[in-house]
């Protein structure tokens, strides 16, 4: 099924739709399936909202992250570079200031740091 029109509420197609849910209404779609010969109608609808705090960030936007790129990855490299990013060759990743990757996605390359576990420390 394909969607063909998506509509915010108030628009031509959604008047009767609004007048039945009201401030409810997020969107009306058009989906079409060319196979049945169907159009189909959907509304998307807020059924519940409560307060919410946002987490608070995981780094500060000036701090130092550290980034494990692939070495044949020469295109992020050079994004890395591009924002400041600086080699460490001894920890073998790069360096950026987090506010600077946040929301792109270089951001998934961020090394976590896990501890290791020795063998003989382990306990169920």
């Amino acid at each position: 099924m394909k969607t063909r029109v998506k509509l915010k509420p108030g628009q031509k197609g959604t008047k009767k739709l609004l007048a039945q849910y009201g401030d409810s209404l997020v969107c009306v779609r058009y989906r079409y399936d060319p196979e049945k010969r169907r159009q189909v109608k959907t509304v998307e609808l807020i059924v519940s909202e409560t307060e919410w705090t946002p987490p608070p960030p995981k780094y500060p936007e000036s701090s130092l992250v550290p980034l494990r790129v692939g070495v044949t990855e020469k295109t992020l490299q050079e994004q890395v570079r591009a924002l400041g990013g600086q080699w460490d060759r001894a920890q073998q990743v790069w360096f950026v200031r987090y506010g600077c990757i946040v929301g792109t996605k270089l951001e998934k390359f961020i090394v976590v740091e896990t501890r290791k576990i020795d063998k003989n420390s382990r306990s169920l």
